[in-house]
């Protein structure tokens, strides 16, 4: 190599660390162990860290941030409990290293981004974002940030999981509704429709629609087990979790319309 092309190669080299090592916004360590999920004290200064911070404003206040791209009564943190940070309850952490994967739904491999349009299509029941907007990159952010450490393409664990195993023996829908009139209702009321702002609606026009995970039963047997009553989780059995599960499902919601996805990107190949 000629002196005076390398000499202009170990300048660029040195100019880069030096930005690098200046720069707030260089990649984060690992979380270490025992740290909370996510520690806003924590976060990268900058704009990574504004980002991030931005993308759990909208998981816990989804409506009032992205109001065009939601149709449901819902926010993220409805099931992804204090902002995605709870195990079994929807949790975030790790799901950045989750993908790309293989989505049986849309026959095709997704990304995160994809994920979560899907979100916004079926369990906000509305629209999502373009993809390269200030809104998803702050959700893409925020993920990443609370999967920081964890390796890629790592399979996710049993604390990242709320399905269960079904039972072979078909839910009882009456006892469910019993269930649901002693230690639901109080929050979600008795027409199901919720308390704004508040509590989530679990069935009718601004609940969930019959595309979102949580409108499977297995999902929501599980979520139910582990994260309700609020006020007393895990305290409902198998039975009655798996029974009032049913029950909530046996209700109307609204349906899955194709035709809402606005992205610039091509719709995934098939959603039923």
């Amino acid at each position: 190599m000629r002196v005076g092309a390398f000499a202009t190669l170990l300048f660029c080299i040195v100019a880069f660390a030096a930005f690098a090592a200046r720069a707030g916004d260089v990649s984060p360590s690992p979380a270490p162990s025992g740290t909370p999920a996510y520690d806003p004290s924590a976060l990268p200064t900058g704009p990574v860290g504004d980002s991030i911070r931005y993308g759990r404003e909208i998981v816990m206040d989804t409506r009032r941030v992205m109001k065009a791209n939601v149709g449901a009564q819902l926010d993220c943190a409805a099931c992804h409990i204090d902002g995605g940070t709870k195990p079994f309850g929807g949790s975030f952490v790790g799901t950045a290293a989750f993908f790309p994967q293989y989505n049986k739904r849309a026959k095709r491999v997704i990304t995160l981004h994809d994920r979560l349009a899907e979100c916004f299509l079926y369990s906000m029941n509305g629209r999502p974002p373009d993809f390269a907007s200030k809104e998803m990159v702050a959700l893409d952010a925020y993920i990443e940030w609370l999967s920081r450490g964890v390796a890629e393409f790592s399979t996710p664990g049993p604390a990242n999981h709320f399905v269960v195993a079904l039972p072979s023996a078909s839910p009882d829908v009456a006892h469910g509704a019993s269930v649901y009139a002693a230690q639901c209702a109080v929050c979600h009321q008795a027409n199901g429709a919720g308390m704004p702002g508040a509590f989530p609606p679990l069935w009718g026009p601004t609940s969930f629609n019959g595309g979102a995970g949580m409108a499977h039963l297995d999902r929501m047997t599980g979520f139910v087990l582990h994260n309700m009553p609020q006020n007393a989780p895990g305290s409902l059995s198998f039975a009655d979790s798996y029974d009032v599960s049913a029950y909530v499902l046996s209700h109307d919601r609204p349906h899955f319309v194709p035709n809402l996805m606005v992205r610039e990107s091509p719709l995934p190949a098939d959603y039923y």
